[in-house]
């Protein structure tokens, strides 16, 4: 269960989990180590940056985004799961991509 697009994309979403948008953190069930919305919902920044050199965006590095979001569905983004990535340059944003508050333990 994520928070993905339900119905025809990109013309309607049927949003059968009762979400269009972004859907609060908790509203799906913590996988087994406790974490909510790994996948789905939002792209998550991530440190890392996405490819060597010769891939950079405009000069500027790409990092790597994981995780899909709201927009992802299975006729367009088969990439709602945890391993997926994408990149973007640090200075961009829309409302599916956001970052992930982390502490050490």
């Amino acid at each position: 269960m994520c928070n993905i697009w339900q119905g025809e994309f990109p013309t309607q979403n049927i949003m059968e989990d009762g979400f269009l948008a972004t859907a609060p953190v908790n509203a799906y069930q913590s996988n087994g180590f406790g974490l909510d919305q790994m996948a789905g919902n939002v792209w998550e920044w991530s440190a890392d940056s996405f490819a060597a050199e010769e891939d950079q965006v405009d000069g500027a590095d790409a990092k790597a985004m994981r995780g899909g979001s709201y927009l992802c569905h299975d006729s367009y983004c088969n990439r709602y799961r945890v391993a997926a990535r994408t990149s973007n340059t640090p200075d961009s944003s829309s409302g599916n991509v956001g970052f992930r508050c982390v502490k050490d333990v």
